[in-house]
């Protein structure tokens, strides 16, 4: 019987951003692309017979008390009456409100895992199901497909694109998504587009211009970084990111970031590598 897990749980990209309206209960209504790279936390997850539900030797900031990997395990265990418990330990490598989804694809990877190791089996659309509950990114992380997404984020259709190697820049600027997508000046009135106008180089992060506002060292992470290629920002930021030729040029570029901006070179790929692990895709 398989006992322990230890799994990746993959940042993404958004390589548009655009908000079409608004719901009466005040959640706007998004067309978005989600790919994934290669950076991830890594998460081990341990069977205990005893019930409980630990965090052990996490190295992240986040209290217990907020932690959505633990929500995840608690929901999982409740909504189906689990007498089994788990240790849970992460390794926090993707950047803290960057924009980059870490906590979204952490609690993904953990409603994966518990659904192998206490023997749920639960379909993706299930879990995806349960994962909104979590947040709005976190179905893409449970399916681990590269999507175009509307809705609030959660209606996805998988798409392939090409999967180029991107510097990601994380200006050391934590960004609340809460309060850019509060703002007044954010565009919230996009005309729709479509995939095929995705493709052909249309769509653009309408958040920007407010995060440049309020976050000034993220702009000059984006002007910085459009010397080498054309910078976007990653969802409500903070992380910018542009696409590389070669990862040997991506790490001379990286080699130049300015401090104390931290550069990460990255792979994108339309598969999760979480699922990849778990034998979960084609």
């Amino acid at each position: 019987m398989v006992a322990s897990l230890r799994l990746p749980a993959p940042a993404k990209l958004n390589l548009m951003l655009h908000i079409t309206g608004r719901r009466a209960d005040g959640y706007h209504l998004l067309q978005t692309v989600f790919q994934f790279i290669d950076l991830s936390d890594w998460l081990e997850f341990k069977l205990a017979a005893d019930g409980r539900i630990q965090r052990q030797q996490s190295t992240t900031p986040v209290a217990a008390e907020d932690d959505i990997v633990l929500a995840a395990a608690n929901l999982l265990q409740t909504r189906f009456g689990v007498n089994q418990g788990v240790s849970i330990r992460l390794d926090k490598r993707i950047p803290i409100g960057g924009g980059l989804g870490g906590g979204s694809s952490d609690a993904a990877c953990c409603l994966l895992a518990l659904n192998r190791l206490w023997k749920l089996d639960l379909s993706l659309s299930q879990l995806a199901e349960i994962g909104l509950e979590l947040g709005a990114d976190v179905p893409v992380f449970v399916h681990g497909r590269a999507a175009w997404a509307s809705g609030v984020g959660e209606v996805l259709e998988a798409i392939d694109i090409e999967e180029p190697i991107y510097l990601v820049i994380d200006p050391q600027v934590e960004v609340s998504t809460a309060q850019i997508f509060a703002a007044q000046e954010l565009t919230r009135n996009c005309d729709p587009i479509t995939i095929r106008a995705f493709l052909r180089g249309m769509g653009r992060n309408v958040c920007e211009p407010v995060v440049r506002n309020q976050h000034p060292q993220v702009g000059k992470a984006l002007d910085w970084l459009n010397q080498f290629g054309r910078a976007r920002m990653s969802g409500t930021g903070s992380c910018v990111f542009a696409e590389i030729d070669s990862l040997r040029q991506a790490e001379i570029v990286k080699s130049q970031v300015p401090e104390p901006w931290v550069g990460y070179v990255a792979a994108a790929t339309n598969k999760s590598p979480l699922h990849q692990q778990l034998g979960l895709l084609d």
